[in-house]
């Protein structure tokens, strides 16, 4: 028991950035799911077995739309694709895992692929519980906000026009954030290009599968020119 609770200690700092931003996140995610009628408890579910960020933003506007899960099937799995890579890189680290290692995989986000990456367990913690509790904590940041976020939108009765476009404004973020920090800007204009061609070839209901897998068929193919920065 001891082991587990220093593993325990040792992962919260590293969470805490991740909570401040899961927390809000999920909070708006459960407020609204809840405004489409759906009750809280459905966003905790969703966020207890799909725990999928993005995706379940998406998701809400697929459940309130045409049932169509050809189109469910493939902006699923587009969104998430960016999972591959990731699962790709930490076959390594999550080898000899064990009985934890099922669920390292299924919490695997990005932030916590970030920590895991980037942070080594101090001396003496057991690495297998450090992961663990990482991915744990994380998910429980996550469900708690959607959970709040649900349950505040059953109690009060309010204009959540808008609020869908948290995600929106996240990613708006993260584009910003990224061009700054790279020097390389041909994948994000790569993205932006193919994003308006789209647009205009497939109308704004449709143009998101094309786009994205345009996006990902042309950094395939001219991945080592891009990586070379030509």
């Amino acid at each position: 028991m001891h082991h587990k609770i220093k593993a325990l200690k040792a992962a919260f700092p590293h969470t805490i950035p991740v909570m401040t931003g899961y927390l809000f996140l999920g909070t708006a995610f459960g407020i609204l799911l809840n405004s489409k009628g759906y009750h809280f408890g459905w966003a905790i579910l969703m966020s207890i077995f799909i725990f999928a960020g993005s995706m379940q933003f998406v998701a809400v506007n697929l459940l309130t739309s045409a049932f169509n899960p050809v189109y469910a099937f493939f902006i699923t799995l587009i969104v998430n694709a960016r999972h591959l890579f990731y699962g790709i890189s930490m076959l390594k680290p999550f080898k000899g895992r064990g009985k934890f290692k099922p669920y390292l995989i299924a919490g695997l986000t990005d932030e916590t692929y970030s920590i895991l990456c980037s942070t080594e367990p101090p001396d003496q913690v057991d690495k297998t519980w450090f992961m663990f509790f990482v991915t744990l904590l994380n998910q429980i940041y996550w469900v708690t906000g959607s959970a709040f976020g649900g349950f505040l939108g059953s109690l009060f009765s309010f204009d959540t026009k808008g609020i869908d476009f948290v995600m929106t404004a996240l990613f708006t973020v993260i584009f910003i954030n990224q061009w700054k920090a790279e020097k390389n800007h041909i994948p994000a204009i790569t993205g932006v290009l193919a994003s308006v061609l789209c647009l205009f070839v497939f109308g704004p209901d449709k143009f998101i599968i094309p786009s994205m897998a345009f996006i990902v068929l042309v950094l395939t193919i001219f991945r080592k020119k891009i990586e070379e920065g030509i």
